[in-house]
């Protein structure tokens, strides 16, 4: 790498460039070809961390284009396109995705894709595939493969690793052994089986530093302290339906309302009547606020048609008056969102 900007040592100016957006850092690399070395480095991306310049980002994938994932820059309220996931699954569904060390991760599922003709689906149902997106590089990668195929499982990444459970396998059958992936050494090890499994599919969030693993349809929640630890089972009485953290707590949406649970106990925080049409949306948290993404309306009993949306609807729940406000929708993403994570870069 060349001296990047005149009269200044490169160990300053990568601080200096530490400080543009990331949406900007297709403009800087046509600079000069140090500057991209420079852009496309692991230390460029690391003095961002230490001048207090890293972005929190949401990473969203849906139905319509198949594979392809957006990045949501919040504080300029724009989208960013990311390459087509390579994988030679057609419309991928049914995944895990999770952000960690500074990278997206989608983890497994199966294709959702319907042959027009027949009605049949296309492919397998759950596959063992891991891919990585690496900001830095702009591109996917391969993974190691998970130990076990599975779909409609709980990912979610705890203390610098990576934690899948639960699911069903490609014979359509639900499982209840759990791994463990290492996205330093890229490897992956068995970790304690659920106590129980279910057949339904199941989620997990990450409350207080402890993994829970949620199956749809039961009140009891499996609990992961730590890894050597083991899951425990807990009834803690939470409501069914959409769920996002937001610092440390659980926002659930239920009948048409949007509920705060703490501990065994509910506090109703806003109206959320306008969703009870929209279905398949994503629910998360980023920051002080909530994000309601995607879907489709309908159908309902008076009308069939299916509208596919890429609206962004947020609600900021750290204030004493938590209050909508929309965002611009997705630029090229729009229906059923099939994943979203937080990615800190």
């Amino acid at each position: 790498m060349s001296e990047l900007i005149e009269g200044l040592p490169d160990a300053v100016a990568i601080r200096c460039m530490a400080r543009v957006p990331f949406y900007l850092h297709p403009k800087l690399e046509v600079v000069s070809r140090s500057w991209q070395a420079a852009v496309r480095s692991t230390e460029l991306f690391k003095a961002r961390q230490e001048v207090g310049s890293a972005e929190d980002l949401l990473c969203v994938c849906a139905f319509d284009p198949e594979n392809l994932w957006q990045l949501y820059d919040p504080l300029r309220d724009l989208w960013i396109t990311l390459p087509i996931l390579p994988s030679k699954i057609r419309h991928l569904a049914h995944f895990g995705v999770v952000c960690s060390a500074g990278k997206l991760f989608v983890l497994g599922g199966g294709s959702d894709a319907v042959d027009p003709l027949t009605g049949d689906q296309d492919g397998s149902f759950a596959t063992n595939e891991v891919w990585s997106y690496d900001p830095v590089l702009r591109e996917w990668a391969a993974r190691a493969s998970m130990l076990v195929p599975r779909a409609m499982f709980a990912c979610c990444a705890l203390n610098g690793k990576i934690v899948v459970a639960g699911g069903f396998t490609s014979c359509q059958k639900s499982i209840s052994q759990a791994e463990m992936y290492d996205p330093e050494k890229d490897v992956w090890v068995p970790i304690p089986d659920l106590h129980r499994t279910h057949n339904s599919a199941c989620s997990g969030v990450v409350i207080g530093g402890k993994l829970h693993v949620l199956h749809r349809g039961l009140s009891t929640v499996q609990v992961l302290d730590s890894i050597g630890s083991g899951w425990t089972v807990e009834d803690y009485g939470w409501l069914q339906g959409p769920m996002a953290v937001v610092h440390d707590a659980l926002y659930v949406m239920s009948h048409g309302l949007i509920v705060k649970q703490e501990g065994k106990t509910r506090k109703v925080v806003v109206s959320a009547s306008e969703f009870r049409k929209r279905i398949g949306f994503a629910m998360t948290g980023l920051g002080d606020e909530m994000y309601v993404i995607g879907g489709v309306i309908g159908p309902d009993r008076w009308n069939w048609d299916i509208k596919p949306v890429s609206d962004v609807d947020i609600l900021t729940v750290g204030g004493e008056r938590p209050a909508w406000r929309q965002a611009t929708p997705m630029t090229r993403c729009r229906g059923t969102i099939r994943g979203c994570a937080q990615l800190r870069i």
